[in-house]
């Protein structure tokens, strides 16, 4: 079984996009998921599928017993448009698994500068952006805070609080052009250990 994390953006803030957590559950063990859970109240869930494909990799390889494993995109589509169905909500997913989390939590460039994990986050992209795209990320004047893009994910440090700075998801999606969805590293840490049992 593989573990995969579906990171749903826009969640349960602001008043917009109501899931009960319970609903949700629901509707990855209807889907035929297994080990279903869920962190938090802000769309976070992690779940099994048979085989032993992972988010990163081959698309469209067969897993163990032959089926062609769905790629990560056709997944996160299946379950945007059964939350649509079952729940009434629109809301975009993205998917990553335990080892791709693993890698996240390595590449975090600003773990020796900062004691404070409130201050960091990660920015998780529906895509890596291109060289076009990347360039338009710069860091806004009279800003304190700064990141790193490392593939399909954004390594922020935001010294004075993810509320006040400007590098949010909002600024991000507008620079890039695509979808994103951002949680804070104690978030990221606890869905690694959920992920891989850690």
């Amino acid at each position: 079984m593989t573990k995969h994390i579906a990171l749903l953006r826009g969640v349960n803030v602001g008043g917009s996009a109501r899931i009960a957590m319970k609903d949700l559950r629901g509707l990855f063990t209807d889907m035929g998921f297994e080990a279903v859970q869920t962190y938090l109240q802000s769309g976070n869930v992690v779940f099994g599928t048979a085989g032993t494909a992972s988010a990163t990799d081959t698309p469209g390889a067969p897993d163990t017993s032959g089926a062609r494993r769905p790629r990560p995109a056709e997944l996160a589509a299946r379950i945007e448009q059964r939350i649509a169905d079952d729940l009434g909500v629109s809301v975009t997913v993205l998917l990553r698994t335990g080892d791709s989390l693993a890698r996240t939590l390595a590449a975090n460039p600003y773990l020796g500068q900062e004691d404070d994990p409130a201050k960091l986050h990660v920015t998780f992209l529906a895509e890596a952006p291109t060289a076009e795209q990347a360039a338009r990320l710069e860091v806004p004047a009279g800003e304190t805070g700064v990141f790193t893009l490392v593939g399909d994910e954004i390594h922020l440090h935001v010294p004075d609080g993810y509320g006040r700075t400007k590098l949010n998801n909002t600024f991000i999606e507008r620079r890039l052009g695509m979808r994103a969805t951002t949680r804070n590293w104690k978030t990221v840490t606890a869905l690694h250990k959920l992920a891989t049992g850690d």
